[in-house]
């Protein structure tokens, strides 16, 4: 039994290198690191953890799981402390908080309220913002954090692509530099894709430049549901009504 402890703590932290040294240029750098983790904890462990949704399982049991009956009193208080925190940006609409479904927050920030145009670097006001957002997410270490990147359509799809991925990136090093277990985020970059206004207007594009954080409950007996991609965020009548499907 003491071997088997052992390996698993081996298995993890050779996961937590892999994760370490993931290629940045994959869009999802951590959402993808799994493969490699997996192989290791499942060579050692004789599970079938090969996939990244097995391998983040395994991370979120480690991290602690919520037991089901005290998923929604938890981000209950999860979201309340984040509208206590916010509540000055909320009333700048430089971002809101909202369910997505009864258990997973989404915080949504806007890009201009974050970053130069055109820029991955975080301004003075947007670190002042996701300090904030990281005190909370510290006390609430039994979830996971999936930070979105989006941009407008205008300029390529590739370097709105390669800009949505630089953004959230920058956000998710900014909150672990603060506290926030690097275990428990995943980027996703989704460019120009799920727009939520529409890109034939100055004020639709600006909504459409954002970053969202949607935060997952980790669940006891289900913990790989909360390292699963985020659903589509956007409005799909814009998506179709400007030509752009993702």
């Amino acid at each position: 039994m003491l071997r088997q402890k052992s390996s698993i703590a081996i298995a993890l932290a050779v996961a937590a290198a892999l994760g370490l040294s993931a290629c940045a240029d994959n869009p999802n750098r951590r959402a993808e690191i799994g493969g490699g983790a997996g192989a290791v904890l499942g060579g050692l462990l004789g599970s079938q953890l090969g996939d990244k949704s097995g391998t983040n399982a395994a991370i979120g049991a480690a991290l602690g799981a919520l037991a089901g009956a005290g998923v929604g009193h938890y981000m209950d208080n999860q979201q309340k402390e984040l509208n206590k925190k916010l509540a000055a940006q909320q009333a700048r609409n430089e971002l809101n908080i909202t369910r997505l479904n009864q258990d997973t927050l989404k915080i949504g920030v806007a890009s201009d309220a974050s970053f130069a145009v055109d820029s991955a670097n975080l301004s003075p006001n947007a670190q002042n913002t996701f300090n904030s957002i990281a005190n909370v997410l510290k006390d609430y270490k039994k979830t996971a954090i999936h930070v979105v990147g989006f941009t407008d359509n205008t300029g390529s799809k590739q370097h709105n692509l390669k800009l949505s991925q630089e953004r959230a990136q920058a956000v998710a090093q900014f909150l672990e530099s603060r506290g926030v277990n690097s275990k428990r985020v995943l980027t996703w970059a989704r460019g120009e894709s799920e727009p939520v206004a529409s890109n034939k207007t100055a004020e639709g594009r600006a909504q459409n430049r954002r970053v969202a954080i949607v935060i997952k409950p980790i669940v006891k007996g289900d913990e790989k549901a909360a390292f699963s991609a985020p659903p589509n965020l956007g409005n799909p009548q814009y998506e179709t009504a400007d030509g752009n499907n993702g």
